[in-house]
């Protein structure tokens, strides 16, 4: 009995553990002492909280302009090493320029695309077309059959200057009509990932993102003056640093991509080097800035308009050129201090258009009427 009685003490203790560990578990009574209230007592506010008039203004831009921006998915083929030919999908945004169904977006968002869907507002779903495409300024314009669309409205991007309020809608990330707001944070010439330059693009601290691409970019009366293209990131995502294209480059080409699809790049159809005092004062030119014609391409605009190229032979650096020729000092009443003063005053034209050539021919100082060729003719 000895022997048994601390084996039975030791049972009969574990036996009384285990049933007031498994029948008593989470049954904790509080103590006699604490006591529950009858009423939570919470702060609520009076009543509705009243807007300020930047955030009515916020939601007003909203709402306006939500029905007339797209999510758009472009589904294109790509090689793969291992299983040759696969379906890519990408994403980004746009937004309706008129009931027609034409939509304006990024070159980059539908470029190499075999098929093209167009998701409204109202998530209703439709093929689009594309129409036209602008590879130069990163532009493209598609079409939607649907009824009952909302056209956004087109501002001008001419007169920004920095500081101004932004928003951003779009779809980034595929979250469908978000919204951000900004200033314009800069105005400069930019590059995209594959060369593409956007002339005086719209830097913004508006958060954009993947998928906000070819969405518009709208100042505080919710008018469109810009498409946003590209974030500055190393990270792929918004860092404060994003660029629209000016709606007024877009507004330019507009035409040309809905009639013809394509743009009728102006030119004057010549060959040129541009000149800074150093150069005028070592060629004894009569100006100390423009561009110099070095040549004039048979057949072109500047050709027919009689305009003339250099006839020496000279050498600049290890590089001939030819001078002699007319040195080109305005265009429109614009001075024309480099090749990029040129090519800003091109994006305002069209193939057709007629504009007057301000030169010096030798020391004689002259305008002249130049009606614009196609660049692609003269390539």
């Amino acid at each position: 009995m000895r022997v048994l009685r601390p084996f039975l003490i030791a049972v009969v203790i574990a036996a009384g553990f285990y049933f007031y560990t498994t029948h008593h578990q989470g049954s904790v009574n509080p103590a006699p002492w604490v006591s529950h209230p009858t009423k939570v007592e919470i702060s609520e506010a009076a009543g509705p909280e009243k807007l300020d008039p930047e955030e009515q203004n916020n939601i007003s831009v909203y709402k306006r302009n939500i029905p007339s921006v797209v999510n758009i998915t472009s589904r294109a083929m790509a090689f793969d090493f291992f299983y040759g030919l696969v379906p890519q999908e990408g994403q980004g945004s746009g937004f309706i320029i008129d009931k027609e169904g034409h939509i304006l977006t990024n070159y980059h968002v539908i470029a190499e695309a075999r098929q093209v869907e167009v998701t409204l507002h109202n998530r209703r779903k439709y093929k689009a077309q594309v129409i036209g495409t602008d590879r130069s300024h990163d532009l493209a314009v598609i079409k939607i059959t649907a009824p009952d669309l909302t056209p956004a409205t087109l501002g001008d991007s001419k007169s920004l200057v920095v500081g101004q309020k932004v928003y951003a809608i779009g779809n980034p990330f595929g979250l469908s009509g978000t919204l951000t707001q900004g200033l314009v944070s800069s105005i400069r010439s930019v590059s995209e990932p594959d060369g593409t330059k956007i002339d005086e693009a719209i830097q913004t601290d508006a958060a954009i993102n993947p998928g906000n691409s070819g969405g518009p970019l709208l100042n505080y009366h919710g008018e469109v003056i810009g498409i946003n293209s590209i974030i500055a990131s190393n990270v792929g995502q918004s860092a404060g640093i994003g660029f629209a294209i000016p709606i007024n480059t877009a507004k330019a080409v507009l035409n040309d991509l809905v009639t013809i699809g394509r743009v009728r790049r102006p030119a004057l159809g010549i060959r040129s080097l541009p000149i800074g005092p150093e150069l005028a004062q070592e060629m004894g030119l009569p100006s100390d800035y423009g561009v110099l014609i070095v040549q004039v391409v048979p057949g072109g605009a500047a050709d027919h308009a009689g305009l003339r190229g250099g006839t020496e032979r000279a050498y600049l650096g290890n590089t001939p050129i030819m001078l002699g020729g007319d040195l080109i000092v305005a265009i429109d009443g614009h001075p024309l201090e480099d090749e990029r003063d040129m090519s800003d005053i091109m994006n305002q034209h069209r193939s057709g258009d007629t504009v007057t050539v301000t030169i010096y021919r030798g020391k004689k100082k002259m305008d002249v009427k130049v009606t614009l060729g196609e660049a692609r003719q003269q390539t």
